[in-house]
């Protein structure tokens, strides 16, 4: 097993383990995560009302009587909901880095992630173990790809870094970095509509990539509330096709311009008239040129 594998693996298992101790709510500060919205607190905070916060909560000291949650926000909330003074906690002596890497693995774990916070918490994973931003670490996974279709002779894929790429992916086991460069970073340029629908798991990832391809924002809205309503992927793909062949057509009057041109007479117009069509032609052609 590779040492990336090895130390995520470890965290993991160490998160598993039984509480520790129990401390009271407000001596917890949540941690930045990449889940972003938080569905059914309601819910578990009347399961926990019954039965308690079954798993610890993990957390790390911050040497003031405080303790940054490391894994387990939802439950932190809903056991703010649920009207409790304490929650079972796992203290775990974490370097910064240690507690973010932990969070991150914590988090892609779970089956609840939308597709988009999953293709953050990828990349913000990546970028804790490589040093780099996730700016560059997009960039680095598409030379890697045109590297391996044989698009550029990039030199990257015998690299420390891409190997290190690869093991993460492996350890992650959810996919492969190919998979994720084609079908996961196109969502980071989805325009807001559809990122929101998205987010709040309305819309599959596949419908959202196909409804990109549409600009006319009317045209769009109506496809992505169809696609709401089930419209399957098929189905969507069909629509999509018809607006992208409007959308590539030319306006009725394009052509109706065209054929006033090729019958104008700038001599049979008033001077005046003739001046202002010829100014305008002039325009035409250097925009044109």
């Amino acid at each position: 097993m590779s040492a990336i594998r090895a130390y995520l693996k470890g965290l993991v298992e160490e998160a598993k383990s039984p509480a520790t101790s129990h401390l009271p709510l407000e001596a917890l500060v949540p941690s930045p995560q990449p889940r972003r919205r938080f569905e059914n607190l309601e819910a578990l905070a009347e399961s926990i009302r019954e039965k308690g916060v079954l798993q610890p909560l993990l957390v790390r000291p911050l040497g003031d009587g405080r303790y940054a949650i490391v894994a387990g926000e939802r439950r932190y909330r809903a056991a703010k909901m649920a009207g409790l003074a304490e929650v079972p906690v796992r203290v775990l002596d974490l370097s910064e880095k240690e507690a973010r890497l932990l969070a991150l693995v914590e988090n892609l774990q779970r089956e609840d992630l939308n597709p988009y916070e999953e293709t953050l918490g990828v990349l913000d994973l990546l970028s804790e173990d490589l040093g780099k931003t996730r700016e560059e670490v997009v960039s680095l996974l598409e030379r890697m790809r045109k590297e391996k279709r044989g698009a550029a002779a990039q030199n990257v894929l015998g690299t420390p870094e891409a190997q290190r790429v690869e093991e993460v992916f492996q350890a992650l086991g959810r996919m492969t970095w190919e998979s994720f460069v084609q079908a996961r970073l196109p969502l980071l340029g989805l325009p807001e509509d559809l990122r929101a629908a998205l987010e709040e798991g309305t819309l599959p990832y596949t419908a959202a990539l196909e409804l990109k391809k549409v600009k006319d924002l009317e045209a769009r809205a109506q496809l992505l509330e169809e696609a709401k309503g089930g419209l399957s992927l098929r189905e969507l793909k069909a629509r999509v096709r018809e607006v992208l062949v409007k959308e590539k057509a030319p306006p009725p009057w394009h052509k109706e311009v065209a054929s006033r041109l090729a019958r104008l007479d700038p001599e049979s117009l008033p001077p005046e008239k003739r001046q202002e069509v010829e100014r305008y032609l002039k325009a035409l052609l250097e925009l044109l040129g």
